[in-house]
């Protein structure tokens, strides 16, 4: 008597009533529910999108814009010079250079900084006395004002500043260096600079992808007698790539747009003698100090277009497999396929 009762559970109360099984019928919700759900996300997301629009998307179309005329910030621009403020731009040898000394600090933030990051987020992921002094004093640098830290850097690295006295307190006079004039070494003292402001956000990134890493897999290669640096090479690393490439992402940017050490430290006039020139800098020089606005507009839109060219392949060929990894659903089984 129990078996009927089964199956009749098992049937739909439609299909009992009717005798027709509809369990493969598409479901329709009410268009109250639909529209309730679209009002929703444009009240949410109305607001940050009005934001976007209006100190991003407008900024870029004003700027483009103005890079079209010869303008000295004063009332609206009439002179119309076409293209001929980024051929003059791309014809300029400082441009040209700083545009160099981008991607060198690009290259040099990622090979300098992304090594010692990992080295101390694996130091400080480990259990240590005095860990949580340990984070704090490598994260403090980070959240310093870059003017503190510029005119701080400045100070001790001036031919009569604190590093050279050091040097030849220490009867090491050999090694005093013009450290911010010397375009032989300026870049590496800006590298130094960079490094030590900005380490800190790489630690806390590392760590905080290190500590998501299951504890089991440490414990399982233990048990198989892997050593430590070989588990760090074939766990740690592998399963911390995501976060180095994020990391990867936001320091490409930042060197791209660098401006405020280079400009406090080697002031407005000395960042192109020194070897120390970014887009921004030059930006700065010849579009505010020397009163043509249309020029440095057209100098903004460029580093707009350079970043953005870099943003979106570094996003197509690296950042691939993690967005790709967040797609679920059938949807994403299909982009896979």
């Amino acid at each position: 008597m129990a078996e009927p009762q089964v199956l009749a559970d098992a049937v739909p109360e439609k299909t009992v009533r009717t005798g027709v099984d509809d369990s493969s019928a598409p479901v329709r919700r009410p268009r109250r529910a639909d529209w309730r759900k679209r009002a929703e996300i444009a009240i949410l997301s109305g607001p940050a999108l009005l934001m976007f629009v209006g100190f991003v998307i407008f900024p870029v179309m004003l700027a483009s814009y103005y890079g079209f005329f010869k303008w000295n910030g004063f009332g609206w621009p009439t002179e119309f010079v076409g293209l001929d403020n980024y051929l003059l731009m791309w014809r300029d040898d400082s441009f040209r250079e700083a545009v160099s000394h981008n991607f060198i600090i690009v290259v040099l933030s990622l090979v300098m900084q992304g090594p010692i990051a990992i080295l101390f987020a694996l130091l400080l992921n480990q259990k240590i006395r005095g860990r949580s002094l340990i984070r704090v004093l490598i994260f403090m640098p980070y959240v310093i004002s870059e003017v503190i830290v510029g005119v701080g850097w400045s100070l001790i690295m001036q031919d009569a500043g604190a590093l050279n006295s050091l040097l030849e307190k220490w009867g090491l006079e050999q090694f005093q260096q013009s450290w911010l004039a010397d375009p032989s070494i300026a870049m590496g003292t800006l590298m130094v600079i960079i490094t030590w402001k900005y380490i800190g956000f790489a630690v806390i990134l590392m760590l905080a992808g290190m500590q998501s890493i299951p504890e089991e897999l440490y414990e399982a290669a233990a048990i198989d007698g892997a050593g430590f640096w070989k588990i760090q090479w074939s766990i740690t690393l592998p399963l911390l790539g995501p976060t180095i490439r994020i990391w990867a992402f936001l320091s490409i940017i930042g060197s791209l747009q660098l401006f405020d050490l280079v400009n406090i430290i080697w002031g407005q006039y000395i960042a192109s003698i020194a070897g120390t020139s970014t887009m921004a800098t030059y930006m700065y020089q010849n579009g505010h100090l020397a009163g043509s606005y249309g020029f440095g507009n057209a100098v903004a839109v460029m580093l707009f277009l350079i970043s953005l060219v870099v943003a979106l392949t570094y996003q197509r060929f690296v950042l691939r497999r993690d967005t790709e990894g967040a797609v679920t659903g059938e949807s994403g089984r299909k982009k896979r396929k």
